[in-house]
């Protein structure tokens, strides 16, 4: 055999030495080994796939001889032999072999259910062969666009968090990848086809990517290069009839034909460049495919439902036992898989139809605008994100089912035993789905609180039934008089827009005693006590809060109350433009219910109001806040700094610098028509660009004025003294942001990172 070449490879400031490069990539698998594989296939009784997907898996393979050998029954075994892995109420089998990296797609992950996601994931079907499980699941896009903004999706993030690119730029991928073969599918009736998705190592494979991008290119460019040579750019060709798998594994091929070519030039060259180690390391990884499936005698599940949750159990004992995924996506994981099981069981308790469409509003299947039609017997409830929230906790807590779930939830995480706060917290990250992205700010005091017991209260786990309405108001009269179902309903409605916009947080003794403008709190208690307490029948002032808070709550942004700070330059930070967004203190005396200051200025609610009016007896008078003028009328300068910015522009007069105010929505951004159709994350990507770019343009622009300070003379400044100024405060207000950005990564990494940063530690997303 040819001698490997030994490469030196510049990559992140470094050199790396890389000695292990074969002179010739991995042959692609030809139309008769393709044949070969599928054939064996077949012959397996054990192998129940549909041919389009054992076409998919045979595509992929760099060993096509050796897969075949894997999946032919012997004499001793039907199932031939192939890897066996008993997992809950199911034996998996599964192939392991090494495909090409441009063949394997990333599928939805686990984690992704509590995350921020601006590109939902697919519906996630299961399907069955003859009416038994089958290995494969089925996903289900809007369209095209939206199977290439999740690919994006899916590999940008995961590199944004952890990446392995100089581990595997050094000796390529180590560990197998877990995948199976998909059918993607499409609501727009855009033809289907199959596909390899990976379900464990999408690190490894973003990673891969970005070797294959070459070091100077970010998450961003990685991700667009994994999309593009996984669907190429063919929309605009496809034709009625056209055979939309075929054009796209086709598409993948001419694409390997190019690298293919680039790395030959390289390699037969009298000095190969480092392109010949990025594209040799990340050609192809080595993968388990799982292939068949045989149910388990007395299992819960439907045939439909098994394999998925047979590839969530695998994952579990990896991430949850082992190397774990964080709080939040373990608590996703634990509470939909639990009642994905209640519903199999078929309880005569409760309507399985009911269930699996509590279960779709949970998981995100089934939109907000539907709660008309899933809850409208009687009385339509609106179709608000908030009374999502109300309809989910009322079906979930239900107490024959809450201790059904409970039981399902403590047999999946492997305790043995789980209180209120411990379904609380299983119930924050599904709870605050629809609001996630928007709220980002305070979703980590969000989920404490629903760790502290959120609004499972006693009565709210006992029997009652939501009341629709359009005005929580009119529930407080009723709550007064002892109907349950209103104070449950304004405890669960306002008590969920408490904690979504931090103004209920699980309380620490260091907020005792400190101003309520400061985050103060009057006394120590748990969250859902507080609720509790509010929601008291003889509670006027807590049912009147939360009525006034449920009313005001918003999906879409975050109240003023919840105290986020702007930065040095003076931009909100939630970055909205609409109406301003305030929650009031509750006054029983006047009219409209709205404390005011002697000067009749609404004042605002803070978190030491909301735990007083729990239990106004206990509550002592709040800590006057530090001297404040009084509230004057608003200002040309107060509204500027609410809507934008100062810089100093060139008068086109006297051709002085002036300070000229600029909104915040006439700032340039590098956004076309195109780019806005494009989701937040692909657009920042963009903006990072042009950041680097005009950053970059200012250090030039400097270095050319001071080149020039010499041949000025002494009867004009070089720059005068008012634009610099005014360019010192914008580079104030940029370092700023910059360093709370690199604060707040550095911290996410410390969290996250491999102590060895290697691929071969167990991989931190998938």
């Amino acid at each position: 055999m040819p001698t490997p070449l030994s490469l030196e490879v510049p990559w992140g400031g470094e050199t790396i030495q890389v000695s292990n490069i074969g002179r010739q990539l991995p042959q692609e698998p030809t139309a008769e080994q393709v044949s070969l594989v599928t054939e064996a296939a077949r012959s397996n009784p054990g192998v129940r796939l549909p041919d389009a997907a054992l076409a998919a898996i045979a595509r992929t393979t760099t060993r096509p001889d050796a897969l075949a050998v894997q999946l032919r029954p012997t004499t001793e075994d039907p199932s031939g032999v192939l890897l066996v892995e008993n997992v809950e109420g199911a034996t998996l089998h599964s192939a392991v072999t090494r495909v090409l990296t441009s063949e394997l797609f990333p599928g939805p992950q686990p984690r992704t259910g509590m995350e921020v996601m601006e590109v939902p994931d697919p519906q996630v079907h299961g399907l069955t062969h003859d009416g038994r499980p089958s290995a494969i699941v089925q996903y289900r896009y809007k369209d095209l666009t939206h199977l290439r903004n999740h690919v994006w999706q899916t590999i940008h993030a995961t590199l944004s968090i952890n990446s392995y690119a100089t581990s595997i730029l050094t000796r390529s991928v180590t560990r197998n990848l877990i995948a199976h073969p998909v059918e993607i599918t499409f609501e727009d009736d855009t033809e289907s086809f199959h596909v390899l998705a990976v379900r464990d190592g999408i690190t490894r494979l973003a990673s891969a990517w970005a070797v294959l991008a070459g070091p100077g290119a970010d998450a961003g460019e990685a991700a667009a290069l994994a999309r593009d040579a996984l669907l190429g750019d063919i929309s605009g060709s496809l034709s009625s009839g056209s055979d939309l798998g075929r054009q796209l594994s086709e598409a993948r091929e001419n694409w390997r034909g190019e690298l293919r070519k680039e790395f030959d030039e390289e390699a037969g060259s009298l000095a190969p460049g480092p392109r010949t180690a990025q594209i040799f390391q990340s050609y192809v990884v080595p993968a388990q495919i799982a292939v068949g499936i045989d149910g388990h005698a007395g299992r819960l599940l439907s045939p439909e439902d098994l394999f998925d949750d047979a590839i969530r159990s695998v994952l579990a004992s990896i991430h949850v036992e082992f190397k774990q995924w964080d709080a939040a996506a373990q608590n996703v994981e634990v509470i939909t898989r639990a009642l994905k099981r209640v519903i199999q069981t078929g309880d005569p308790r409760w309507s399985t139809a009911q269930l699996q469409d509590v279960y779709g509003l949970a998981v995100g299947r089934i939109g907000v605008d539907t709660l008309p039609e899933l809850f409208g017997a009687d009385t339509a409830p609106p179709a608000t994100a908030l009374w999502r929230a109300v309809y989910l906790v009322s079906a979930l807590t239900q107490p024959d089912l809450l201790d059904v779930l409970k039981d399902q939830a403590k047999a999946i995480k492997g305790g043995q035993r789980m209180s209120v706060k411990g379904f609380g917290e299983l119930l924050g990250p599904v709870i605050d789905l629809p609001w996630r992205s928007q709220k980002k700010l305070v979703t980590k005091q969000a989920r404490n609180a629903w760790n502290n017991g959120g609004v499972l209260t006693s009565a709210v786990t006992d029997e009652w039934t939501p009341q629709p309405t359009t005005d929580f108001t009119t529930l407080v009269e009723p709550a007064m008089r002892g109907d349950v179902d209103a104070r449950c309903t304004l405890a669960v409605a306002g008590g969920v827009a408490l904690i979504a916009d931090k103004l209920l947080t699980r309380n620490v003794g260091s907020s005792l005693g400190v101003a309520k403008e400061k985050g103060g709190v009057p006394f120590r208690s748990d969250v859902h006590r507080v609720i509790e307490g509010l929601s008291r029948q003889d509670n006027e002032l807590g049912l009147w809060t939360l009525a006034t808070v449920a009313n005001t709550f918003r999906s879409d942004d975050l109240p003023q109350n919840s105290v986020t700070k702007r930065s040095l330059i003076g931009k909100e930070t939630t970055g909205s433009t609409s109406t301003p967004y305030i929650y009031f203190r509750v006054d029983l005396e006047a009219e409209d219910k709205i404390a005011r200051t002697r000067e009749g200025v609404p004042e605002m609610l803070y978190e030491w109001d909301v735990v007083a009016a729990s239990d106004p007896g206990r509550a002592p008078k709040p800590a006057l806040p530090f001297d404040t003028p009084p509230a004057g009328p608003e200002t040309a300068s107060d509204r500027e700094e609410d809507t934008g910015i100062r810089v100093s522009a060139p008068d086109s007069e006297s051709g002085t610098y002036e300070d000229a105010f600029l909104p915040y929505e006439e700032v340039p951004a590098p956004r076309t028509e195109e780019s806005a159709l494009l989701p937040p994350s692909q657009r920042a990507a963009e903006h990072r660009k042009h950041l680097r770019l005009h950053v970059q343009a200012a250090r030039d622009s400097l270095d050319h004025l001071l080149y020039l300070e010499p041949e000025i003379g002494a009867h004009t400044p070089l720059v005068p003294l008012a634009l610099l100024d005014d360019l010192h405060k914008l580079l104030l207000g940029m370092q700023t942001d910059m360093e709370n950005l690199r604060r707040k990564i550095t911290d996410d990494q410390h969290q996250d990172d491999d102590p060895e940063g290697s691929e071969d530690s167990e991989d931190l997303l998938s």
